[in-house]
């Protein structure tokens, strides 16, 4: 039975509105936990290429200023 034919009786509310209320109120605790790992990933990988950029920065950023006036090693 295909989930088209399921659902072609039933009136557009059942559809639209309580089958997604019973979907988030059986696995809303688990969409809250997957969502806020990935919002937390997503911040530490922010974070690591913040990091990263700035160190390379700064590295760029000093060996320039000190190898014009050292010369070549």
């Amino acid at each position: 039975m295909a989930a088209k034919n399921v659902f072609q009786g039933l009136p557009w509310w059942v559809t639209w509105i309580a089958i997604p209320v019973l979907v988030l109120a059986v696995f809303g605790g688990l969409i809250v936990t997957v969502l806020g790992f990935v919002a937390w990933l997503a911040f530490r990988l922010l974070l690591l290429v913040a990091l990263v950029g700035g160190l390379i920065y700064a590295v760029r950023k000093f060996t320039s200023s000190s190898s014009s006036s050292r010369g070549d090693w």
